[in-house]
């Protein structure tokens, strides 16, 4: 005779009944590929707009200007998308410990195509006045708050998804769409560049990149349709251990890791700022070389970078984040003046050593980058606070960067200082990161 069955009440709970219903792991590719498509599609914007800003925006929207000024204005509206990040950051940093990442990361991908979109349909000064320069910096605007929503979301997809001592390089995907973002933007204008006249790109050609953005976004809304909520979020819902205001939960409980976050990012922006969007201009405006081979520099370095950074992620799950980082950080201080050394000899090949170097040593930042800042937060703030570390270090780094370093070329008319404050921002992430812990090897913090 068999023992009678056990059942629970209906009344009681099982304890499987508190956990989430599992859900098959997605394929590591397309985890992959949508993990990295926002940031993908981030920095063509960015690029395509680094890039105009470098050879078309001071004609087309500040004509009244000299070439360089034109050139450091246009750089200050490239800033505007960099300030608007952190207000991106408050809004769905809140909204993706609150509501989860998947629907964060829909939001961002559309605000920021339409916005870029938006761009390539704009009148130009000569036939809007100054309202042609006050829209752009308006939509610079509207694109950096999805911008300050969109990373954090994207590491975390992956990150949270993935194995626990992978964390480094699955977090790293996302950091390969700025290059793969970079690397496409500057083909597409390469491209179009060759098969237009100078005087037809300037006067519509430049549109083109900008309206082919909507294409990247339909595919990213397509790949991340697939990609379920991450475990780590649908065990918090499962347990309401959700935040109820997670940004004053990290200005309150975690303002130390935030500026370990925020400054360990700052020099890797300020050296790819040099090592990329300077580049444009000091190959044109003072070698008087030619775009096309400035434009090639700079996507065989993207290319590499793009390869690298996956590498130095996954070396620095097994060696730490700490020692990896350091490195990249000490060689980009000594890369500071190697890059003017060789880009000065104007011939092709140094200028491409220069700038494949410069994003070499950049990745082995980059790459571990991602899992660095998010593991610095525990589960429930980890959006918020990646977030706000993400877009609050990306003013001081990335947003004035370009400006700064036009500025004090035309200043002092010297390299040295553009030099010398690279290596100020790249010690400022070296005191960051060594007074941090080391989060590899470690369970995510609950």
């Amino acid at each position: 005779m068999s023992a009678p069955s056990r059942t629970v009440p209906p009344h009681v709970p099982s304890a499987a009944a508190s956990r989430p219903a599992p859900h098959a792991a997605p394929p590591m590719g397309r985890l992959a590929m949508a993990s990295s498509v926002g940031t993908t599609l981030e920095w063509y914007d960015f690029t395509v707009y680094n890039i105009m800003a470098a050879l078309v925006f001071n004609a087309v929207f500040f004509p009244s200007f000299d070439p360089l000024t034109g050139t450091i204005l246009a750089f200050s509206t490239y800033a505007v998308g960099y300030i608007s990040r952190p207000l991106g950051g408050l809004v769905f940093g809140h909204l993706g410990d609150r509501l989860g990442r998947r629907f964060v990361l829909a939001a961002t991908l559309v605000i920021m195509g339409v916005a870029t979109g938006a761009m390539g349909l704009l009148p130009t000064y000569a036939g809007w006045g100054i309202w042609a320069p006050i829209a752009l910096v308006t939509l610079r605007f509207v694109q950096g708050v999805a911008i300050g929503g969109e990373w954090a979301g994207a590491v975390l997809l992956s990150m949270e998804h993935g194995k626990p001592d992978a964390r480094g390089r699955n977090a790293s995907f996302t950091q390969v769409g700025p290059s793969c973002g970079t690397l496409i933007g500057t083909g597409f204008i390469a491209l179009v560049s060759a098969w237009l006249s100078p005087e037809e790109f300037q006067a519509w050609g430049w549109r083109i990149p900008f309206l082919s953005s909507v294409a990247l976004v339909i595919f990213g809304l397509w790949l991340r349709r697939g990609v379920e909520e991450t475990p780590v979020f649908r065990e918090m819902e499962a347990k309401k251990a959700t935040a109820k205001t997670p940004i004053k939960e990290v200005f309150s409980e975690h303002w130390r890791r935030l500026l370990i976050a925020g400054g360990s990012r700052i020099g890797s922006d300020v050296l790819y700022a040099l090592v990329v969007v300077f580049t444009l201009t000091y190959v044109t405006t003072v070698l008087h070389l030619s775009r096309p081979m400035a434009l090639t520099a700079t996507m065989i370095g993207a290319a590499c970078n793009a390869l690298a950074v996956p590498w130095f992620g996954a070396l620095s799950d097994r060696i730490g984040r700490r020692p990896v980082y350091i490195a990249g950080a000490l060689l980009g201080m000594a890369w500071a003046f190697v890059f003017f050394v060789l880009m000065d000899k104007a011939q092709p090949l140094a200028i491409c050593a220069a700038v494949v170097g410069g994003l070499l040593i950049h990745a082995m930042m980059y790459g571990p980058q991602a899992a660095f800042v998010t593991e610095q937060f525990p589960n429930r703030v980890r959006y918020a606070g990646a977030s706000l570390a993400y877009t609050l270090a990306g003013i001081l780094g990335g947003g004035f960067a370009p400006l700064i370093i036009a500025s004090l070329f035309k200043s002092y008319g010297s390299t040295l200082a553009v030099s010398l404050y690279v290596v100020g921002a790249l010690g400022l992430t070296l005191v960051a990161v060594l007074v941090a812990r080391e989060t590899a090897k470690k369970p995510l913090e609950a």
